[in-house]
């Protein structure tokens, strides 16, 4: 009888990816049918009952949304410090997206918010290499050698290096906009190198993620992200996968 691998399964509940969810499987997370299951190619029938850490899992429609994140929100779904969120932004029916990446809390841009487990994990893990863009201005004249050094890599941690590649957009006042190019995703990566060549950061927008912008959104805005666009999405993901393979 067919039926669908419970990596697939398990990843379809939003919970995480089938990556993640085959090393769930492995550490004997998993139950189906109140039977603990370690086969990664087992099949679940519609009948059946799967269990992760306990939790009883469902699959749910995938949904996707661009968000456009202002200032003052801080991107987690609860704090401790009774800091705002962007979940205070956002509708209730919403609540149960994650969004993939953050952006700290003085910095504004693009957030991608989905259920779905397996492109999060694409769009973050670290051999995908994903394209991000920042519109970013700082105080002081940035010069050629700043823009070298970001290119070749600034350890910030002993043995961590990042990288970003700086296109000047104007020098005005002593104020230097540029836009910046991650393939990183480390720690407040673009303020931490900027402050190590001595700037201060005074804003930074994230305005595209892989094939997605911040088109047609205004702050603090939402919009489903349409079929198509998902489709490219992915499309451009593959691809980016399969170079690195």
């Amino acid at each position: 009888m067919s039926g669908t691998r419970l990596n697939k399964y398990i990843a379809s509940s939003g919970i995480c990816s089938r990556r993640k969810a085959d090393e769930l499987i492995e550490a004997g997370a998993v139950l189906v049918n109140g039977k603990k299951v370690s086969e990664l190619g087992y099949s679940v029938q519609p009948k059946d009952k799967v269990f992760v850490n306990g939790k009883l899992i469902h699959p749910v429609k995938h949904e996707y949304y661009r968000f456009y994140k202002p200032a003052g929100y801080i991107t987690t779904m609860d704090d401790e410090k009774g800091r705002k969120t962007i979940y205070d932004l956002l509708p209730e029916s919403l609540h149960s997206l994650k969004p993939v990446g953050r952006l700290d809390k003085d910095s504004t841009g693009l957030l991608i918010l989905t259920n779905d487990g397996d492109l999060i994990n694409a769009l973050t893990h670290p051999s995908v290499k994903v394209p991000k863009l920042y519109r970013v201005s700082v105080n002081g004249k940035i010069s050629q050698n700043d823009i070298d050094a970001m290119y070749k890599g600034i350890e910030l941690e002993p043995g961590k290096i990042a990288y970003a590649q700086v296109d000047v957009l104007e020098i005005d006042n002593n104020t230097t906009i540029m836009e910046v190019l991650l393939y990183q995703g480390l720690n407040r990566q673009i303020r931490k190198m900027f402050e190590n060549r001595g700037f201060e950061v005074i804003s930074l927008k994230r305005i595209q993620h892989a094939t997605l912008n911040l088109d047609g959104l205004k702050r603090g805005e939402f919009k489903p992200i349409k079929p198509r666009q998902i489709k490219e999405l992915k499309n451009f993901l593959n691809r980016l996968a399969s170079k690195n393979d």
